[in-house]
């Protein structure tokens, strides 16, 4: 299934989207590589029990998750790589030309197809304690965790629209939702910001920022210190649980000038299918993906790149 050293598919990414495709295109004989990165396995590598993936009634830790996927990849095939992806020389099947996908371990792979799967990173605030707790009440989805805070005090870092959403859906859960924001007003958009002042169980702390996060020795979150950045007084808040929610990006930084991105650096796929605007290349998950950012989601729409790679790949008489 491999001709002339040009492999039919190389799959770059290890989350649920990038091991999903694994597995479809393993199972399709395409015998696909899968460059995982240095640290394979995306986001739900920084998770702890993940309880709304299906066939898991009792819950999955999101490590193990990924572990089974990998596990399950390689069963039927798919060779994994550890390394990153540093470029993409663009090819052009149509005429029989080659991608060339290159690693920062110096490897160099022939492919005729590409499904990106990087995922999108969430921004951080960039504290050490915030790293230490990351599962342990610091989040970045309350869709995944929100249910971990039945009746708790939260906080939600940030002040766009991600953050109200945010806000608005812990209220389903949480006692309390206190929002944290920079400045004096939202950045969200009208209806977001009506919403969220209407709910009596949002309530906000303006003109601040988090400089703290407690007790990592404790191993989980018992309260923030916050700095008001106008006064510079500094005190502590008492909450359960802390959503950092001021944004994702994209990982796409190698791709950069080779498809078509929005002004986020999502790449832009075609008309509800996982095509790019370069005839080869196809994007699953979170990279291509602002809105729902599940698992479950990255999941499917890994299963859709490798079912319209394997497509691709027969419409120009590479498999047949």
């Amino acid at each position: 299934m491999q001709k002339d050293g040009v492999r039919n598919v190389v799959i770059i990414g290890s989350g649920p989207a990038g091991y999903t495709a694994g597995i479809y295109t393993a199972r399709a004989l395409l015998n696909p590589v899968v460059i995982a990165g240095i640290q394979p396995g995306g986001q739900l590598m920084l998770t702890t029990e993940v309880e709304n993936f299906p066939g898991f009634p009792d819950g999955v830790m999101g490590p193990d998750l990924m572990e089974y996927m990998r596990r399950q990849a390689e069963r039927f095939g798919a060779e994994i790589i550890y390394e990153n992806v540093v470029d993409i020389e663009l090819g052009n099947p149509l005429e029989r030309v080659p991608f060339k996908v290159k690693t920062d371990g110096g490897r160099e792979f022939l492919t005729w197809s590409v499904i990106v799967a990087t995922g999108a990173s969430a921004k951080m605030l960039g504290l050490e304690s915030e790293k230490k707790l990351v599962g342990r009440g610091v989040s970045t989805c309350a869709t995944c965790d929100g249910a971990f805070f039945r009746n708790k005090k939260v906080v939600v870092v940030g002040g766009g629209d991600s953050a109200m959403e945010e806000a608005l859906f812990l209220t389903r859960f949480a006692s309390e939702v206190k929002v944290i924001h920079r400045r004096d007003k939202l950045r969200a958009s009208k209806i977001m910001q009506e919403r969220a002042f209407k709910n009596p169980k949002i309530s906000f702390i303006w003109n601040s920022v988090v400089e703290d996060i407690l007790d990592a020795e404790k191993g989980r979150v018992v309260g923030v210190v916050l700095k008001n950045v106008i006064t510079g007084e500094k005190n502590f808040l008492e909450t359960d649980g802390v959503f950092i929610a001021i944004g994702h990006k994209p990982n796409t930084e190698f791709l950069k000038g080779k498809v078509e991105m929005d002004e986020n650096g999502y790449i832009i796929t075609k008309d509800k299918t996982t095509q790019t605007s370069v005839p080869g290349i196809f994007a699953a998950g979170d990279v291509q993906d602002h809105r729902y950012r599940q698992a479950i989601t990255a999941a499917g729409s890994g299963c859709m790149a490798a079912l319209d790679a394997q497509r691709f790949l027969e419409s120009i008489g590479i498999i047949s």
